[in-house]
């Protein structure tokens, strides 16, 4: 079991940014009527930059499938910190309702980044000094 540990959280993680992204795309989900009015005004910045949303949407669906197909892992992993860093803080501070999603995946890009076998010495690399 420990050693699909890493292939469970990667296609996990790879499922959720996959899932949310091209449903972002698409349009699939409508916008609940009741979001906080602080992340309301949060998303329509974004939205009225005319490329953010495209892109964090664009962003999610091709690392998710990076994950996914266990292609360029390290590689989805590092563009995709600050986005699950960016999920987490805007419903610690926005919409708490989610923030147990937000945790989890927290929980499964850092076990993917630093305590994977399979990832952990490609990203701890990143952070040697040379």
């Amino acid at each position: 079991m420990k050693a699909k540990l890493p292939l469970i959280a990667r296609i996990l993680l790879g499922f959720v940014m996959f899932a949310s992204g091209l449903a972002g795309l698409l349009n699939l989900v409508p916008v609940p009527p009741d979001l906080p009015e602080r992340l309301v005004t949060f998303n329509n910045g974004l939205m009225a930059s005319g490329y953010f949303m495209t892109l964090l949407k664009l962003t999610e669906t091709i690392c998710g499938l990076m994950l996914l197909s266990g292609f360029f892992v390290p590689l989805a992993l590092v563009i995709l910190a600050p986005v699950v860093l960016n999920i987490f803080l805007v419903h610690a501070f926005l919409a708490p309702s989610g923030l147990p999603l937000a945790i989890i995946l927290g929980l499964l890009m850092i076990y993917l980044s630093f305590f994977s076998p399979q990832y952990s010495p490609t990203i701890k690399n990143l952070f040697r000094k040379k």
